[in-house]
């Protein structure tokens, strides 16, 4: 019976949710990941293709010389607006007129005994950090049970990441949730 052990989610633009947990038969404080939600980028082939079908652009932002900077990112077909970099988002008429859009990508995941963790995180988080990055993080806190350390830990890191690769810090929004899957 999987009574209390599914998570459904509903997923819109580029915040990211995985689940933590524990890897079984090695060393106990090891551990994996899988991603419950999928990021909505203009790099994502499907995604692109209802951008472009919309008469949208897809390209990164360019310097004076011409030289792609950044994400790919969602523009009108000849102006540099709204240049969006992601493909699925709440309220931009200019980008909804191009295909972006707010229909949420449904899933469900079934926990185990060996799930541990769940993050749901902004982009802030994911820019420069990769799952099992943020695995890696938040996991030796669950170890303590100490899931205020570990949110506060994964802000710190990924605030330190942006700050080594670029000048501007995008929003850092993190949720971390211990499980006790029987």
């Amino acid at each position: 019976m999987t009574l209390g052990r599914k998570i459904y989610m509903a997923n819109i633009g580029d915040s990211r949710g995985i689940v933590i947990r524990s890897a079984p038969g090695q060393d106990p404080t090891q551990c994996a990941c899988t991603a419950l939600t999928r990021d909505h980028k203009p790099d994502d082939k499907d995604e692109a293709e209802r951008i472009i079908k919309n008469n949208g652009r897809i390209d990164s932002y360019r310097d004076h010389q011409g030289n792609p900077l950044g994400p790919l990112r969602v523009w009108l077909k000849v102006e540099d607006v709204p240049g969006l970099a992601m493909t699925r988002s709440y309220g931009d008429s200019v980008a909804h007129s191009v295909g972006c859009n707010a229909e949420p990508e449904m899933s469900e995941y079934t926990f185990t005994k060996d799930d541990k963790v769940v993050v749901i995180a902004s982009d802030g988080v994911w820019e420069f950090l990769e799952n099992i990055d943020v695995a890696k993080i938040v996991y030796p806190f669950y170890l303590q049970k100490n899931a205020e350390g570990a949110a506060e830990n994964l802000v710190r890191a990924s605030f330190k990441r942006w700050r080594k690769e670029e000048s501007v810090i995008d929003d850092i929004t993190c949720i971390v949730i211990f499980l006790d899957v029987k």
